[in-house]
């Protein structure tokens, strides 16, 4: 490995937000194949115009996966502790989150103001969830792949990647931007950090989670500060995801 190379990947402030805003990044990648005229409704059309999500989201999985094996070594998880609290505090917070979305659901509402309180239709794909289902047309190996990709990529991924950066490094960042941040010990508290990164872990989903979001964000402060252990907050994203994941499965509610 080359010094420049070596130099980049024990870069401690890059390992924690770079696979973050690559994540970001690669996101926008749907609206950027939309824009180039490259999606398609047709039901005629491969399953790669149709659907880019069903693409975009194992490619994002792999190369954000090599990221963070490649600066694993700048992550410190330990102590392992409080499992117990991140595993209720992880349904809790998916509970949370899914309810209005569920009773908007079964009892069949209407939309309304009530949206921006999550009570929304989450049966669509165009909220940046994708239908699985589309799959089975290419055979049943390809549509397993891409469910079993999908929850890899929201247990272990998406947990690894925005708890390493909301409260691995922004918690800290917060306290000492113009100092040493690195020397602030993960988990420690201040009305300044909880505003910041739970105001933004709000404002990065879109309006109708944002009640939820908040909620969500809340808990995972909560759960940094008290158990002070990483490994509890990855534990409890990667069960809140898992949760989900298999709820929309059974329910169909690709929105989410």
């Amino acid at each position: 490995m080359s010094g420049k190379l070596q130099e980049w990947r024990e870069h401690k402030t890059a390992a924690h937000a770079v696979p973050f805003f690559a994540f970001l990044a690669f996101m926008s990648l749907g609206a950027v194949q939309e824009r180039m005229g490259l999606t398609s409704g047709f039901a005629w059309d491969p399953w790669w115009k149709r659907e880019p999500n069903l693409w975009i989201y194992p490619l994002q999985t792999v190369c954000i996966g090599a990221m963070l094996a490649f600066f694993w070594r700048n992550y410190t998880f330990r102590p392992v502790r409080g499992i117990l609290l991140a595993s209720v505090l992880g349904l809790l917070g998916i509970l949370l989150w899914i309810a209005p979305g569920h009773v908007f659901w079964a009892a069949e509402m209407k939309e309304g103001w009530w949206k921006y309180f999550g009570f929304t239709d989450r049966s669509g794909v165009d909220k940046g969830g994708f239908d699985p289902n589309i799959m089975k047309e290419e055979g049943a190996a390809l549509y397993w792949g891409t469910v079993l990709f999908r929850f890899f990529r929201m247990v272990v991924v998406v947990a690894l990647v925005e708890e390493i950066f909301w409260r691995g490094f922004l918690m800290r960042y917060v306290l000492d931007f113009d100092g040493d941040f690195w020397k602030q010990p993960f988990g420690k508290a201040s009305v300044v950090s909880f505003l910041v990164v739970t105001g933004l872990v709000t404002v990065v989903h879109s309006p109708a989670d944002w009640l939820a979001a908040f909620f969500w964000g809340s808990l995972v402060y909560f759960l940094a500060v008290r158990a002070k252990s990483l490994f509890a907050c990855v534990w409890m994203h990667a069960v809140a995801n898992l949760v989900l994941g298999v709820y929309v499965m059974v329910t169909e509610q690709w929105g989410y």
